[in-house]
């Protein structure tokens, strides 16, 4: 049996549609969440062998994390989970977005929410960051994803385990380097949002151009 996944927040949007993903590929994958019984509702209905629990349980269960919660639940959420990270991957997909200015980059005083996480966390965790943007919506369907992923990190086989995972998930996946790259990834985001409302796009995304 391969490594037991947790993803933390995954009854929101992001994370149910990353959880089911992985799932539907063979995957074992927990739904973490604040609340056990939300956890585990989501996950008989997302089904393909799914299973929920809190946070910190799903972490302490996994043997890998992601977690994919809004900015302004990151530091609640890394602390509860923290305790039971040590010696793991933490990827994290977070996005520093500060309502109501969503359109406009705001990025942390540490450099970016990847290494906002990383400071948390400590150095016994390896933090990779990726899924910044990929519209959740289009995750959460089977449909093609004509969209790329990056993927930061500052541990070369971190970052290509969760490349894989990312391909294991019907997507192509690229090595962006450093965790601290990550800012650029973070920062699209609001620039992508500012296009979809400008454009009435609603789903604009990145696409690495040449070979792969």
């Amino acid at each position: 049996m391969g490594e037991k996944i947790a993803v933390i927040g995954g009854t929101g949007n992001l994370g149910a549609a990353i959880a089911r993903r992985l799932a539907k590929t063979g995957n074992a994958v927990i739904i973490g969440s604040r609340s056990a019984e939300s956890a585990e509702r989501a996950a008989g209905e997302l089904g393909f062998g799914l299973s929920g629990m809190a946070n910190a349980d799903a972490a302490r269960e996994a043997d890998l994390v992601i977690v994919t919660v809004p900015f302004a639940a990151q530091e609640s959420t890394i602390a509860d989970i923290a305790p039971h990270c040590a010696g793991k991957i933490v990827v994290d997909t977070t996005v520093p977005l500060v309502p109501p200015k969503v359109m406009r980059v705001q990025l942390p005083a540490e450099g970016s929410a990847a290494q906002r996480a990383q400071q948390q966390l400590g150095e016994g965790v390896t933090v990779v960051s990726a899924f910044h943007n990929v519209a959740a919506h289009k995750l959460a369907t089977d449909m093609e994803i004509n969209c790329d992923v990056l993927v930061f990190g500052d541990d070369k086989a971190a970052r290509e385990k969760v490349v894989q995972l990312a391909d294991s998930m019907n997507l192509r996946a690229f090595h962006a380097g450093a965790l601290c790259n990550s800012a650029a990834a973070e920062a699209l985001t609001s620039v992508l949002i500012f296009i979809n409302k400008n454009y009435d796009v609603g789903e604009a995304g990145i696409k690495i151009t040449g070979q792969h």
